[in-house]
């Protein structure tokens, strides 16, 4: 727990929201955008490295409890210099990007529009990355596995939308 503290401190009801926002909001997202998919996804073809179903709610707890973490520390280290927004902004539309991936992708099957979406995706993850940097490095350095996963997501939905096409 000492790698949350900022300034020696930790804000327990900030950092509670920081986590449980992506956390509740992904969950969300994924039952309301899944819901009566899997049937579905499950006949698709699929390349051979993609993991098995129940990977995916694994994985993204993960993510989202890191992302969530590392927004609470750069958000306290901005807010020191007051620039909160300089790192909220592109946290807030990446945030908004992913959730709005499982319903183009499951919901309404534009998945070449999901794979569309993920490229901008990954820019604002990198972007969210590069600020979180500047104020924080392990605030930056959290953010790292969620990047290689939505990599790794790209390759996915690339796959599935070209053998299925």
């Amino acid at each position: 727990m000492e790698f949350l503290k900022v300034e020696g401190k930790i804000s327990p009801g900030k950092l509670a929201v920081s986590i449980m926002v992506p956390v509740v909001g992904g969950s969300l997202a994924g039952a309301f955008a899944n819901r009566h998919t899997q049937e579905e996804y499950a006949e698709l073809k699929k390349p051979s490295f993609s993991p098995p179903p129940w990977i995916f709610p694994l994985a993204w707890t993960a993510l989202y409890t890191s992302m969530g973490m590392a927004k609470y520390r750069a958000a306290q280290k901005a807010a020191l210099k007051n620039e909160a927004g300089k790192v909220l902004v592109p946290y807030n539309l990446q945030l908004g990007l992913n959730f709005l991936w499982s319903f183009l992708f499951f919901k309404w099957r534009l998945r070449g529009t999901a794979l569309a979406e993920m490229v901008l995706l990954l820019a604002t993850i990198t972007w969210t990355t590069y600020e979180f940097y500047q104020y924080d490095q392990t605030a930056g350095n959290l953010m790292i596995p969620y990047i290689a996963w939505v990599m790794f997501a790209m390759g996915l939905n690339s796959s599935i939308w070209k053998l299925n096409k």
